[in-house]
């Protein structure tokens, strides 16, 4: 073995003890959020030790970061990428669709693709540090549906269909983490997909008749 495939062996060994790091992180997040878990809690589900997370992190804070910033990154990538696949005719079941379709595949696969969800959740409530390096993220989401979403609703301005986009976000958020959400991941993707839309829908279009 030459000098250059040892470092490349060390050089994947430690990607993968980093990837396995954030992966934990990831899972613990989760279930607990950033203040329930614990350095060594992380290492043992990893299978690595204390030291690595210096090495790799710097700090547990640090590390959390990452795993939260790879999360949120996750999440608004596959919603960035399903509403710009929609056309401009799109109907609003279909931007709901699109919009929701990350959560209903989240729920549906469960395990690392739910914990993604679940940690966007958290965060959603409580913002961590270094949130506003999405922002431009979170603005394409809300454009997408925006550009779609208008002509469906020629009657309601931007501002408000932004609200309401910010409004269905937080409900998935919510739902990441309910009790009904857990009953939800018992379900198939297509079923998932046929009770989440309308109520997505119904977010996004909101009632005509209040105030009249």
């Amino acid at each position: 073995m030459t000098r250059v495939d040892k470092v490349d062996q060390r050089r994947e060994a430690g990607q993968r003890t980093r990837a396995g790091l954030q992966a934990a992180a990831l899972e613990l997040l989760s279930q607990r959020g950033q203040e329930g878990v614990t350095l060594r809690e992380i290492t043992d589900l990893a299978g690595a030790n204390v030291a690595a997370v210096s090495y790799h992190f710097g700090s547990l804070k640090k590390l959390c970061e990452a795993a939260i910033e790879h999360a949120l990154e996750q999440y608004l990538n596959a919603q960035i990428g399903e509403l710009e696949a929609l056309p401009s005719t799109a109907t609003l079941q279909e931007v709901a669709g699109a919009f929701a379709r990350p959560m209903v595949r989240a729920l549906a696969a469960g395990g690392p693709d739910l914990a993604v969800m679940r940690t966007v959740a958290r965060v959603g409530i409580e913002p961590p540090e270094g949130w506003e390096r999405l922002h431009g993220k979170f603005d394409r989401t809300r454009e997408g549906v925006i550009r779609v979403l208008a002509p469906t609703l020629p009657d309601v301005d931007a501002e408000e269909l932004a609200f309401r986009t910010r409004c269905a976000a937080g409900m998935l958020n919510w739902l990441a983490l309910a009790p009904v959400g857990t009953e939800l991941a018992t379900l198939p993707a297509e079923r998932i997909e046929r009770h989440l839309v309308p109520v997505v829908a119904g977010a996004l279009r909101g009632d005509a008749t209040v105030g009249r």
